[in-house]
This record gives structure tokens, C-alpha cells and sequence, in this order.
């Protein structure tokens, strides 16, 4: 199938959405209806189900709900006379890219054909879309895609455990030669320390910076941990290239050869060339300095990747950042048509025979929200929001898709939130790091601080004043933390198996663990 022909494809089903969403839950219903999960729910004489009836009949969900079920298919064998989500063969467990806790939650992975194709159509038609704007160069046909392979685990019950990207690497099924337009070796890719790893990357790509066409990772995050090593790291890099070998703190010997052999050998002209850049100590557009050819810089910048927006955009200068689709663990969600746009202007286009999708109103200024009904695609009003939820083709059902806030100053460069519910009355914990943490020294700065605070209040909605002035809810608090507490949350999230491609800081903590963690790391404390 041509690009052309896969675009057209996915055009018809998005005008033809609301067909293609009944056809869509009543094929999964068929599938995977006497799945134990659903047993409660549903009617016991088999008889087909419409979208209506299995709206009212099974309740909303969220991961709590799996957990057994989920823990039981990870540490024992499984009773196939009794599927407990669903009846296609469980491949592995993904793990989840939230990170509201220091351990990741486990994400099933079914051999489910119906889920595969369109995942498949999916990310040809991202790829299309790419193609189309970006028309293939011959010459100039490399990419510095920054992508991990994570480690992999093995649960007790003999089940893998990896991330969602790492599985087409790990899986057994990998067609190297087919990924050879990353400007990296394999080694680099599947090396096990991730720093060492993305110093490897940043190595590959200056070397070959005259046949660069793009730079890519999963998320925001990724990139901005790529140009703060990058600037930490420059004179070692130059040193490398100078000398054509890697320095010696990479002490994989495998992910040291492959660099070795794509050096080349010295390369004092190059290393002259990048050292002069790094000399005019101006990061303001330096992608197109160190790779002139780069035509655009790609990752997902949207909802808690937000944030990192605006320095990206520092560091790309003139080149187009383009935005991601929306592809969660659990499926396929939305694909990003206009990918040039910014993150507060991207728009997803439901994919309609991913998973059946429902939308659940979401006001914060609303008390009786909760309570309200979803309504499918028909169903819903441009300008509202809505919380997802999904039903999936690999055992989720009427399954909550998180939807996050934040609200952002300037200086901050990342925040995490905690509702403490114990506490008498119950209180908002808002934990923040800034860039300069001397300048809170100042009194200005504390001043800053608590016009942030009274913001923040001001922005949470009318059910929170309520209970405000009810005294249900204290005083918002806000702490500063050191500089790099959040980079050790992530060093904790990735040691206890989280995914260094996919990993995103937390924005919502539900963990004491890593509340006393920020706690202990607070500078500076406001109420």
C-alpha cells in the first residue's frame, strides 16, 4: 500500500468515525466477551452486545481494577480454560510511561492481529505524514534518533517485561538492516547505561553531521537531557573526535568498538569545526550549527512534555520542531496530522479502529462531574474537556486514560504535585525545581514564590475554593527543591524498571516513598 493510498485509507475512517467505532467495540466484544473480567458484567447466554448495553453494563475502570488479574498472569502459569483479559496469547508485559509512582506499572501485551493492523496503519501513516512534508534525500538520508533499549525483565512467572518502544528491539524480531538510517550502531542502542548510551548517540551524530536529515526522540524530556549533557560534555566530545575513540568512561566494550569504527579514526578538522561552535558559547539555534543539513527536530511535546517546549526551541532555533502522535502503552490513541504546529495547538485525529473510545466530561468547576455519564464520538462538543477512556483489543475495558493539568512559571524548569490526604484538613503539595537557586535568596524571588502559590490556588477551580473555605482543604504548599532532584527520581524510576526512552517525570505523585524524597530535598517552603 502506497503512503497516498494508507492516508486515504485512514481519511475514510475518520469520516466514517462513528461506524467504524461500533464496529469496533462489537469486535472486540466478540473476541474477548467470556474473558474472566467481564464475567460479572455481562449477560451469561452469549447473545451479541451493542455499544449501549455494554456502556451501562460494565463500570468504568481504572488499573487497580487489573491488578490481580494482572499479578496473577506475571507470577503463575496461566489457566487457558479461563482467559483472564483476553483470549490471544500474552507476549510480554509493557511497562507503563507514567511514573505517578517509583515502580511502573505492568501493561499487558496480547498477540492480538485486529490490535497489530492498526497499530500498523498507525505509524505508517505518522510515517506518511513525515514523508510527505519531509520528501526522502538520498544524500542525506541519517537520523540521531536517541532510542534505548531498556533492559529487560522477567517476571516470576517466566513472562518478559520491557518498554513499549523497546519491544520491536527486543522481541527476537528486529530487522537491523531495515534500521540502518540511524546514524548509531545497534551496540549504542543496546547498551545498559543510559548516559553512557546518549553520549555514544551525540559521538555518531557529530561525526556524520554532514548526512544528518533529522533528530528524534520519544518524548521532550529526552531532548532536553541530550542538550544539558551536550553542553556539560562538549570538550570531551571534541577530545573523541580529535583522538577517534571514546572516552573511557564508556566502559561497555562492545558500545566502545562500534563508536570506535564509526569514528573512522581521528578527526581533527571535525573536532576543530565543533569546538569552534561550543567556543562562541551561544546555544540559541545550535542544532543547525553542529548538523546544517538537519531539516527538523522531532519528539512529543505535548501535555506534561509541554514545559520543555520553549527550550527546545532555543536549541532548534530556525529548524521546525515537529510534534508526536498520541500512542500510549495501553493502544493506539490519536495521530498528529500537522505536526508543525506547537504543543497548545496540536490536535489529535481519533483513530477509530485502534480501541473503542469513550469521553468523560471534566470540569473542574464542576462538583456533580463525577457523576456524569460518557458519551462516544458522536457525542461530543468541540471546546469541552474530556477525560479518554478506552476499551482495548489487550484486555482493558472502559479503562481511564489520565488527563493532567499544570500550571507553569518561567523559572520553573520542573513540579510534581501531591494531595495529601491524611493530613487534617487535607492539603495540595506542590513541589517545583527552578534554575537558579541562589536567586531565592532574594527577596523578590520569595515574593515571586508567593504570587506563584496564590496562582496556583486561583487556577485549581471552584470545587477547591469550596472546600477551602469550608476548611476541608488547607493552604496550598509549595517547596523548591535542590537542583537535580528530579533527575534522581528518575535515576530511582529507571533502576526499579521504568523506560529510559519512555520515561517522563511525574507531575502527579501518588507515592509516599517519593513525597519524602521532595520533602527532604526542599530549599525553600511556602504556604
Amino acid at each position: 500500500m502506497t503512503d497516498e493510498q494508507l492516508l486515504n485509507n485512514f481519511n475514510d475512517s475518520t469520516i466514517n468515525a462513528a461506524r467504524h467505532q461500533l464496529d469496533t467495540v462489537t469486535s472486540i466484544l466478540h473476541q474477548n466477551g467470556t474473558v474472566r473480567y467481564l464475567q460479572p458484567y455481562l449477560p451469561y447466554d452469549n447473545a451479541p452486545l451493542d455499544a449501549a448495553t455494554f456502556r451501562r453494563a460494565v463500570p468504568l475502570s481504572s488499573y487497580d481494577d487489573y491488578a490481580d488479574h494482572i499479578n496473577q498472569m506475571a507470577e503463575s502459569s496461566l489457566d487457558h480454560q479461563q482467559p483472564l483479559l483476553s483470549i490471544d496469547p500474552l507476549l510480554c508485559f509493557f511497562y507503563s510511561s507514567g511514573t505517578s509512582s517509583s515502580r511502573p506499572k505492568l501493561i499487558p501485551y496480547f498477540d492480538s492481529k485486529l490490535s497489530k493492523a492498526a497499530s500498523y496503519i498507525a505509524h505508517q501513516g505518522s510515517a506518511a505524514i513525515l514523508k510527505r512534508l519531509f520528501p526522502p534525500r538520498p544524500s542525506m538520508n541519517k537520523i540521531l534518533w536517541f532510542i534505548y533499549s531498556d533492559n529487560v525483565t522477567t517476571t516470576r512467572g517466566g513472562i518478559k517485561v520491557m518498554a513499549a518502544s523497546t519491544y520491536p528491539l527486543q522481541s527476537g524480531n528486529a530487522n537491523w538492516p531495515q534500521l540502518s538510517f540511524i546514524v548509531s550502531p545497534r551496540e549504542v542502542i543496546l547498551g545498559s547505561n543510559v548516559e553512557h548510551q546518549m553520549y555514544c548517540h551525540l559521538l555518531c551524530g557529530l561525526r556524520n553531521f554532514d548526512v544528518l536529515d533529522g533528530i528524534r526522540a520519544p518524548y521532550a524530556i529526552g531532548l532536553i537531557k541530550v542538550f544539558s549533557l551536550l553542553e556539560s560534555k562538549w570538550e570531551q566530545l571534541c577530545h573523541d573526535l580529535e583522538h577517534g575513540f571514546p572516552s573511557l568512561e564508556v566502559s561497555d566494550v562492545a558500545m566502545r568498538n562500534s563508536v570506535v569504527e564509526v569514528l573512522g579514526g581521528p578527526q581533527p578538522d571535525l573536532a576543530r569545526r565543533v569546538r569552534t561552535v561550543f567556543e562562541g558559547n551561544n546555544w540559541d539555534g545550535i542544532v543547525s550549527k553542529l548538523w546544517p543539513n538537519v531539516r527538523y527536530v522531532r519528539c512529543v511535546a505535548t501535555g506534561s512534555m509541554e514545559q520543555y517546549y520553549p527550550k527546545l526551541k532555543h536549541y532548534a532555533g530556525e529548524v521546525p520542531l515537529l510534534g508526536g502522535d498520541y500512542f500510549a502503552s495501553e493502544c493506539c490513541v490519536g495521530i498528529n496530522l500537522d505536526i508543525m504546529q506547537p504543543p497548545e495547538k496540536t490536535q489529535f485525529v481519533l483513530l477509530p479502529t485502534a480501541a473503542y473510545f469513550e469521553f468523560l466530561p471534566f470540569d473542574m468547576n464542576d462538583a456533580d462531574a463525577a457523576g456524569k455519564e460518557t458519551v462516544d464520538i458522536s457525542g461530543v462538543e468541540v471546546g469541552k474537556m474530556y477525560e479518554v477512556v478506552v476499551t482495548t483489543y489487550r484486555g482493558f475495558y472502559r479503562y481511564h486514560l489520565l488527563v493532567l493539568q499544570n500550571v507553569m512559571a518561567t523559572e520553573i524548569t520542573e513540579f510534581a504535585s501531591f494531595f495529601d490526604m491524611e493530613l487534617s484538613p487535607k492539603q495540595l503539595k506542590v513541589f517545583v525545581e527552578v534554575r537558579d537557586e541562589s536567586a531565592l535568596m532574594q527577596e523578590e524571588s520569595v515574593v515571586a514564590l508567593r504570587r506563584c502559590c496564590s496562582s496556583l490556588e486561583d487556577g485549581l477551580g471552584g470545587m477547591y475554593k469550596v472546600q477551602r473555605d469550608r476548611g476541608e482543604a488547607g493552604p496550598l504548599m509549595l517547596s523548591v527543591v535542590n537542583p537535580g532532584s528530579f533527575d534522581r527520581l528518575s535515576q530511582v524510576a529507571i533502576a526499579n524498571g521504568a523506560s529510559a526512552s519512555q520515561y517522563k517525570p511525574p507531575k502527579i505523585i501518588r507515592n509516599r516513598e517519593l513525597l519524602r524524597f521532595l520533602e527532604g530535598s526542599a530549599l525553600v517552603t511556602l504556604c
